[in-house]
């Protein structure tokens, strides 16, 4: 059976320079790609082996529309992106150790979807949620 050798979700967005802003200068993505030129519709961001795109022409949503996505990220102190993040901006969740073993928080970028920030942690769980 063939391989699968990478994932990059595409997130739509209301408001590409608003997700492209967040993205990179509140999770240190970089952009790889932005589409077309002139008047950018779509583009493809970067970090840590990590990719994502936004928008495009079919990946537009109103403003108010429900987000419809969750992403999981595996990280590497997810205590120090905690603060990092936190000083920008509201926390959704967390962090909290569940009883899988991961220490995790979530924040919510411009367009209301879901991202949680994960690390395995041999600490007690600190929650009852499962």
């Amino acid at each position: 059976m063939p391989r699968f050798l990478a994932l990059e979700p595409r997130l739509h967005v209301h408001d590409l320079a608003r997700a492209v802003a967040f993205y990179r200068d509140s999770l240190g993505f970089r952009v790889t790609t932005l589409f077309p030129e002139h008047q950018p519709v779509f583009a493809m961001m970067a970090r840590d082996g990590t990719c994502i795109q936004l928008g495009g022409p079919a990946g537009r949503r109103a403003q108010g529309d429900p987000s419809t996505c969750t992403l999981y990220f595996d990280v590497a102190d997810v205590v120090e992106l905690h603060r990092h993040l936190a000083a920008l901006g509201p926390i959704e969740w967390g962090p909290e150790v569940f009883f899988y073993g991961r220490r995790e928080f979530a924040v919510r970028d411009p367009d209301g979807n879901l991202l949680v920030f994960s690390e395995v942690t041999t600490d007690p769980p600190t929650c009852r949620e499962g």
